[in-house]
């Protein structure tokens, strides 16, 4: 994965700042967790690293990427799913990707499998539990083979059984050597998903810290506050 460098991003709507600048450099290796209070930027700062927004002041950009571009995708915490087969779903992702039609059907119904859903390609993607539509949205992004995979509370809205059912495929997926990078509201799943912790407080990047010293002896007050719970978070 080539390094994504961020310097000095700053993200404003109608006059107020949400990405205070920011800079920073993303690289191959240690799966990072993004955490903070309620509006802190997370999401935000998540959207600009993968591209569907555009910084308001400041540069983001892949070192030596061609035309700036590298093999990246990003599942929401509200998965979109298109009014079609779980399968279908995934086929038309690697059709948008220029995949041919032969290897993204094959691609697709192995990636289904490897996710457990092979008893369910058939059926509507819309109909299916908050679960399986998290894993199909997962699925459909390994199915690209990107070098890094940006995740947005995965399992926000999820119950115990399934959060943990995506976090065994996220780390299916780093295994494979895809860079994982998230935000999270549960701390106990930045713990055991994380290496290192990216902690943003008013849209400032506050420290970056391996997970096991940003839980024992974060360096900033801020960071201290928030895992007492004297910051709100989401």
């Amino acid at each position: 994965m080539l390094p994504l460098v961020l310097e000095e991003v700053s993200f404003a709507v109608n006059g107020r700042l949400i990405i205070d600048r920011v800079s920073m450099e993303i690289g191959a290796g240690p799966r990072t967790v993004i955490l903070g209070p309620n509006g802190a930027g997370k999401s935000v700062l998540m959207r600009l690293c993968h591209g569907l927004l555009a910084p308001t002041s400041g540069s983001i950009a892949w070192r030596g990427a061609v035309n700036g571009q590298t093999r990246q995708a990003m599942v929401f915490q509200r998965p979109v799913m298109l009014r079609r087969s779980a399968l279908a779903n995934i086929a038309y992702g690697l059709k948008l990707a220029g995949i041919s039609p032969r290897e993204r059907a094959l691609r697709a119904r192995d990636v289904l499998e490897a996710v457990g859903l092979a008893d369910i390609a058939g059926r509507p993607a819309r109909v299916l539990s908050g679960g399986e539509q998290q894993r199909v949205a997962l699925a459909r992004a390994w199915a690209l083979g990107p070098e890094v995979l940006f995740l947005d509370e995965p399992t926000a809205n999820l119950d115990p059984g399934a959060s943990r059912d995506i976090e065994t495929l996220i780390g299916q997926i780093r295994a494979g050597g895809t860079k994982i990078v998230m935000t999270t509201h549960n701390l106990g799943q930045a713990k055991r998903l994380g290496d290192e912790i990216l902690f943003l407080n008013q849209g400032r990047l506050v420290e970056r810290t391996p997970v096991g010293q940003f839980f024992t002896k974060p360096t900033s007050a801020e960071a201290e506050a928030f895992i007492r719970g004297e910051l709100p978070w989401n």
